[in-house]
């Protein structure tokens, strides 16, 4: 695992972007198409900006997937990550080949036709965030390190579910679904390359799990350690904690 710090979350943002930005077009240029998986949240707000003001970006030959979504809430609503997506990534950049995880009617159909379809060949370059509870995806602790299945219908504990609250998704916690849509760590770490973009002080104590703690289904994203290409991009606020010695040059 690579580690990257910068000085505030707009700066980790431009850079994520450029290393994103670099890793499209090299999958374009090696195999006349990319394969990407995007992620959602308050986290990735300057990331996907900068990622969509990059220049030199055959998007029409960019496949898209994302990593998890809310069972039975409205595209229409402003948590819907279908509807961030869209507004955020593939309006912005013309994006033709798509695939979002729809929660509203059929959860399963959906993620055996997405599971497939992932499946069918490989994933260039993922972005990720990390959960407040250190969750990766929609997994949460704890989480299932060893199915095959591409995405599964998980539990959202009560930490993730006040997460969406704290960042101004929903009004109150009974307002959170209590069910998801999510890519599995499996499928995840199956990407040949993995950039996790994790800003903020309110992400500081997880980033700690994932960085220095014990590779374990107690915090999902430290299994990101045993990828062979991982960069994790913080800024000083989500370094907090630490241990100096990891964070310097």
């Amino acid at each position: 695992m690579n580690l990257r710090v910068f000085d505030d979350k707009r700066e980790l943002g431009r850079e994520a972007a450029r290393q994103a930005a670099a890793a499209i077009r090299d999958a374009l240029r090696e195999h006349n198409t990319a394969r990407i998986i995007a992620a959602t949240g308050a986290s990735q707000f300057d990331f996907l900006d900068a990622l969509t003001g990059e220049a030199n970006i055959d998007w029409s030959n960019v496949e898209m997937f994302h990593l998890d979504e809310y069972v039975g809430l409205p595209v229409a609503h402003p948590a819907s990550f279908r509807k961030y997506l869209m507004e955020r990534l593939i309006n912005k950049t013309g994006i033709r080949q798509y695939h979002l995880l729809d929660g509203e009617k059929d959860p399963i159909e959906v993620m055996k036709r997405v599971g497939q379809a992932i499946a069918s060949s490989p994933i260039h370059v993922a972005f990720l965030g990390i959960g407040e509870n250190c969750h990766l995806a929609f997994n949460d602790p704890p989480a299932d390190f060893e199915t095959e299945e591409p995405f599964l219908l998980v539990n959202l504990d009560e930490a993730c579910r006040r997460q969406q609250v704290g960042e101004g998704w929903f009004a109150e916690l009974r307002d959170v679904p209590v069910q998801a849509i999510s890519m599995s760590v499996r499928q995840i770490l199956k990407s040949q390359k993995i950039i996790c973009i994790a800003p903020d002080s309110r992400k500081a104590a997880a980033v700690k799990m994932c960085v220095e703690g014990e590779i374990s289904p107690l915090a999902p994203a430290s299994i990101l350690r045993t990828h062979p290409d991982t960069t994790v991009f913080l800024d000083r606020d989500s370094a907090a904690l630490l241990n100096p010695k990891l964070t310097q040059g």
